[in-house]
């Protein structure tokens, strides 16, 4: 261990050169040793490498950014602490995911450090204020150049950002809501629609949700979802009644109107997730057709394919 501990304070020191082929170098070998060799982490972030590599985010070269970023998301594994404790490294990383000179490996690499910073629940709220942040993965979501596993690892971090309440209608008031629905109806991978349609099921639970979804035809989309003609993965139908019962809890009657008023299909598209879902689709299923149906008690069997006026 003490040989890892004097290999990594080495490393780190080199990071301070003056020679760019010397910091390179040693970021290069910082990534695979934090790769590769998890008892390294700690030992590298304690000879104090996390400043070094925030600022290294700002750096022209691309190889020094994206050797940076890679360091930083297998460092955050287990240092997360360390990373939120650094001065300016959520600006750092603002700054990459943003700036037009970042290469897709960094974006991806930056965005997956969000996420994995967001595991912890003290770090929602922290995060989901920088709205720099929040506005840049939402911007790269409705990127449609961007890379796929930039656009999973955006997600991810927005819904880890959705978790905190409080952070729900900056997300809404920065295009969140188009952006995810656009996604959703325009992307055929099935884990991206997945993991957006998570996304819309966490920001639904606001109130200024409501508005925000009857602009795209949100309700609509999630009805739709629900149709078993789509071919939307059973995630992806839990995730819609997961929406729309915040939808109705949020917006209360109008909302529920505007579910009924959404299709015909509606009532045997949560019937089906009430009946073959996960347990706790089932229950949001079995609350949904409740509060749509005056309170009453759902009786599958007899009610699929019941039509409502």
């Amino acid at each position: 261990m003490e040989v890892k501990r004097r290999t990594a304070r080495s490393l780190v020191a080199k990071l301070g050169s003056v020679s760019q082929q010397t910091r390179t170098e040693a970021l290069c070998e910082l990534r695979l040793i934090s790769k590769h060799d998890s008892d390294s982490r700690p030992l590298i972030a304690d000879a104090g490498a996390v400043p070094y590599l925030s600022e290294t985010l700002y750096a022209a070269t691309p190889l020094e950014q994206e050797n940076a970023a890679a360091t930083l998301l297998n460092l955050s594994i287990s240092n997360r602490q360390t990373l939120m404790s650094t001065r300016g490294l959520l600006d750092a990383l603002s700054h990459a995911l943003r700036s037009p000179s970042s290469s897709p490996a960094a974006v991806q690499a930056c965005a997956a450090t969000l996420y994995s910073l967001l595991v912890v629940d003290v770090y929602r709220p922290i995060i989901g204020a920088k709205r720099d942040i929040v506005y840049a993965l939402v911007d790269i979501v409705r990127n449609p150049h961007a890379p796929p596993r930039s656009i999973k690892d955006a997600l991810k971090a927005l819904f880890g950002i959705s978790l905190y309440p409080l952070n729900r209608a900056a997300m809404v008031e920065l295009g969140a809501v188009t952006a995810l629905f656009s996604l959703a109806v325009k992307d055929g991978r099935v884990g991206i629609v997945d993991d957006a349609t998570a996304v819309i099921a966490q920001i639904a639970g606001c109130e200024e949700s409501g508005d925000a979804f009857r602009r795209v035809s949100g309700i609509g989309v999630l009805v739709d979802l629900l149709d078993p003609c789509t071919g939307s993965s059973p995630r992806a139908k839990e995730n819609a009644v997961s929406a729309l019962l915040n939808l109705v809890q949020c917006g209360g009657d109008k909302i529920a109107g505007d579910v009924r008023e959404a299709g015909m299909g509606w009532y045997d598209g949560i019937a089906v997730v009430a009946e073959s879902g996960s347990t706790k689709g089932k229950d949001k299923a079995i609350a949904l057709l409740k509060l749509l149906d005056g309170g009453r008690e759902p009786r599958f069997a007899s009610n699929l394919g019941r039509e409502y006026s």
